[in-house]
């Protein structure tokens, strides 16, 4: 399943600021992110100071952490290596740093061969940079110990529990849903809540994190392709395949990118066929 962002229909709301602001600063960012000569922590005190760090993770699950603002990843690589070698920054920052660093971790095997989008559970760990886990990693146990406790941090934390799983099978999601509840207290809003029905139905079973899908049905997700998807992959885990086809189909309809639509058309026909319903085109 796609591990779930901050979507464009949220930019900038728990932050009283509008989208074209939030974009006009994400801009800003980016020339520093961009931007070899200068300094890396300057952007990310931004970022995270503005609570903009998800724009520029935004969509990082599933089509490389900086693809789809044409980023150049080399020079990002390069200016993550660099500030992760230099002076600790505030937790804050230091919390946002190994986020970056273990979500771009994994941004080689997001996409196979053809571009097909490859879910988490199913990507290729061989393929993840080990040394930007340990890097990652080494940053969010030192400001764990050592600084407030922030929602980076949580979610740097969620994403080193993932990356140092050697396989999904073993991944700790008792651990990862006492962190999504640590950060859901924090910073309270419906897609830490989407995350976290995620963590709870793979932690205690399908039908618990259906559970709690149901309560963002009349919020600010109700309708939303990612809201459906997660509903589908819940549906599917809970052997409702017929149910898990439509919901995806209707996901397909709605998602704003084709590799998005073409990865879960392609969960919708699979799961038609185990239902034994004729697969719609």
């Amino acid at each position: 399943m796609l591990v779930s962002r901050p979507h464009r229909a949220v930019l900038g709301h728990d932050r009283g600021i509008s989208r074209a602001t939030a974009y006009c600063h994400l801009d800003k960012v980016i020339d520093v992110l961009t931007d070899q000569a200068t300094d890396l922590y300057q952007a990310l005190r931004r970022a995270a100071d503005e609570g903009l760090a998800h724009l520029i993770l935004d969509g990082g699950s599933h089509q490389g952490t900086f693809r789809p603002y044409g980023l150049r990843e080399q020079r990002v690589h390069h200016a993550l290596n660099r500030s992760a070698s230099s002076a600790s920054p505030p937790g804050r920052t230091a919390g946002l740093l190994a986020l970056m660093l273990l979500t771009e971790a994994r941004g080689a095997a997001r996409t196979g061969p053809d571009g097909a989008l490859v879910p988490l559970a199913e990507q290729d760990r061989s393929r993840w940079d080990t040394a930007a886990i340990a890097e990652g990693t080494g940053i969010i146990t030192r400001t764990l110990a050592t600084r407030p406790l922030g929602p980076y941090q949580v979610q740097a934390a969620i994403a080193a529990v993932h990356d140092e799983a050697p396989s999904a099978e073993a991944t700790d999601w008792r651990q990862i849903l006492a962190l999504y509840e640590i950060l859901e207290r924090l910073l309270p809003n419906p897609v830490t809540t989407l995350n976290r029905a995620v963590a709870l139905a793979m932690a205690h079973g399908p039908h618990a994190g259906l559970a709690l899908l149901d309560e963002l049905e009349s919020g600010v997700l109700a309708g939303h392709h990612r809201l459906l998807a997660v509903r589908a992959h819940l549906l599917d885990q809970a052997g409702e395949t017929a149910a898990a086809a439509s919901a995806y189909r209707e996901a397909a309809r709605l998602a704003g990118s084709r590799p998005e639509q073409r990865f879960l058309l392609q969960r919708a026909a699979r799961c038609a066929t185990a239902s034994g319903s004729r697969p719609e085109r």
